[in-house]
């Protein structure tokens, strides 16, 4: 009996602090997701190329930050690859918004190819070589009810909140924001009352690639920059945008949490070895049982 009380009090003490590192990361996830679901909803196109972009953008800040290309301010060399990254999503939307009213699936399988050029790109600029980007977040830590909570912590809280704050308050009291709801909803009925699709889209690209390039450099911190981190950081993005729903921003975050927290504790108690393995079927079974994702109604078709 007593090995058993003392079994349980030591999961509970790992599993507390597993499930707060998991609602962190957890909300990176969901900035990633809401990229990608932003431009779903908007024109029905997987946007394959939205980790290698992200991944550019920061490379582009260790560039601008430690003088292999310039010597700029931390702040400074943020701006500079937000500005790049718009600009991708900008030129990367006009090469192919022909395709995007042709056939979703053509131009999501389009989104591929420019994936991997923006990957040769960071390669041709960078290398192959690894590097380590630092986040200039205070560094403190204080343990909180048996809980470790970092300035790095606070800092991703903070940063996520503030920008889906801000995302969701764009959506809901702007005339952008109307106009993306209505054509989310129903583009045919939002195009016949004489909005504009493609500046719609492209309102959808450029804040996916924002969204992207914020992830990106919070979650970099945490492991290393090479040329496909951001990537592989996107795919839990993407089961997080599976398990939410593909049309549903709030799904975004709930799924986003649920992957952090489920990636923690198959890493810790089984395997991290088998952690994409995992997410796969994570994926799939979402599919299943939840087609339209966990937070959409019943009804409806699937993604």
């Amino acid at each position: 009996m007593t090995v058993i009380v003392e079994t349980v009090g030591s999961v509970l003490r790992d599993l507390f602090p597993l499930i707060w590192s998991g609602v962190i990361t957890g909300c990176l996830y969901a900035l990633g997701a809401l990229g990608l679901v932003m431009i779903f909803k908007s024109s029905r196109v997987v946007n394959f190329s939205h980790g290698n972009v992200a991944g550019f953008a920061a490379f582009l800040v260790y560039g601008f930050s430690s003088g292999l290309l310039l010597e700029l301010s931390w702040g400074a060399a943020v701006l500079l690859a937000v500005i790049a990254a718009i600009a991708i999503a900008f030129v990367s939307y006009a090469l192919i918004a022909p395709l995007v009213f042709e056939s979703d699936l053509t131009a999501t399988i389009a989104t591929l190819g420019v994936g991997l050029v923006v990957q040769g790109a960071t390669l041709l600029m960078f290398g192959a070589d690894i590097v380590s980007l630092d986040l200039p977040v205070p560094r403190f830590s204080a343990s909180i009810l048996g809980l470790l909570i970092t300035g790095y912590d606070l800092t991703v809280l903070f940063v996520a909140v503030v920008t889906i704050g801000i995302l969701f308050f764009v959506i809901d009291y702007t005339k952008l924001g109307v106009a993306f709801r209505a054509i989310s909803d129903n583009a045919f009925a939002a195009e016949v009352c004489g909005l504009n699709l493609r500046s719609v889209h492209l309102f959808a690209w450029c804040v996916a690639a924002i969204l992207g390039v914020v992830g990106a450099l919070l979650i970099v911190p945490t492991t290393f920059l090479s040329s496909t981190t951001v990537a592989t950081f996107m795919l839990q993005a993407f089961a997080a945008a599976v398990l939410g729903g593909f049309a549903s921003l709030p799904g975004s975050l709930v799924g986003g949490i649920l992957i952090g927290i489920f990636m923690n504790l198959f890493t810790f108690y089984v395997s991290p070895e088998f952690s994409s393995t995992f997410l796969l079927g994570v994926i799939l079974l979402a599919l299943n049982i939840f087609p339209n994702g966990a937070l959409a109604k019943v009804g409806g078709s699937r993604v």
